[in-house]
């Protein structure tokens, strides 16, 4: 068994401490978020061992490049993007629609790290938002509108899954990699193959990937191959999610 350390936690931006792109009820949330984005600072923190800037080098195999803090208040994944965002189509998936309007009768958030032979993927900005219209940002590429947004998508290269959905139910990873038309299974990650080890909140999951459940504030890890990375957490109380 490896013996694993959670070591990563993620610091809040305090210039873009707001709650649009949390857990508000405006259908124009996300939008209003983006917008202060573009044109706030870029955010980074100090190196200690339970700051952004330690466990996020050391996440994805750097040491001397403090990472940037998104305008969720989490550090941006640094590392190749696991696959492009505009294989999202504007078609139902999985009884999922793609719907022009955000649903926020529920609304949480999810977290997804990456790895392949300890190096982090980044998940792209855009997922589940076919025609996403990117916008470069001193807090990294955002996504704040395109054709339609389905109910599970990302805004950002955070790792943060956001889960609008117009009625409370449990959805799963494996429904947001179909969104995505990536695959997903015990033996590969959109293009990345190799046995997956899964863990969900610090702890091995032993079923497919594809049925972990996307819960609040919950921490997914997916890795391929060795050296093992370290656990990576989300501080959510300092998020603005």
């Amino acid at each position: 068994m490896r013996i694993r350390t959670s070591t990563v936690t993620c610091a809040l931006l305090c210039a873009l401490a707001i709650a649009a792109c949390g857990s508000s009820s405006s259908s124009s949330a996300s939008h209003t978020s983006v917008a202060a984005a573009t044109a706030a600072p870029g955010g980074g923190s100090s190196k200690s061992d339970t700051s952004a800037g330690t466990s996020t080098a050391a996440a994805s195999g750097s040491s001397s490049s403090a990472p940037v803090i998104g305008f969720e208040g989490v550090p941006l994944e640094q590392g190749p993007l696991l696959a492009p965002a505009s294989t999202t189509r504007d078609r139902p998936v999985d009884g999922i629609s793609c719907d022009t309007r955000e649903q926020l009768v529920y609304h949480i958030h999810s977290h997804l790290a990456v790895f392949y032979d300890g190096r982090l993927f980044a998940i792209p900005a855009g997922v589940g938002i076919p025609g996403a219209v990117q916008q470069q940002t001193p807090v990294g590429t955002i996504v704040g509108s395109g054709i339609c947004l389905f109910w599970l998508h990302t805004h950002t290269t955070d790792g943060v899954i956001h889960i609008e959905s117009p009625t409370r139910r449990i959805y799963t990873l494996g429904e947001f990699f179909d969104i995505w038309r990536q695959p997903l299974s015990s033996h590969r990650i959109a293009g990345l193959h190799g046995t997956v080890t899964a863990f969900v909140n610090g702890r091995p999951w032993k079923r497919s990937p594809r049925d972990i459940p996307l819960l609040p504030h919950e921490d997914i890890q997916l890795e391929i191959g060795e050296p093992a990375p370290p656990i990576v957490t989300v501080d959510w109380a300092r998020t603005q999610l």
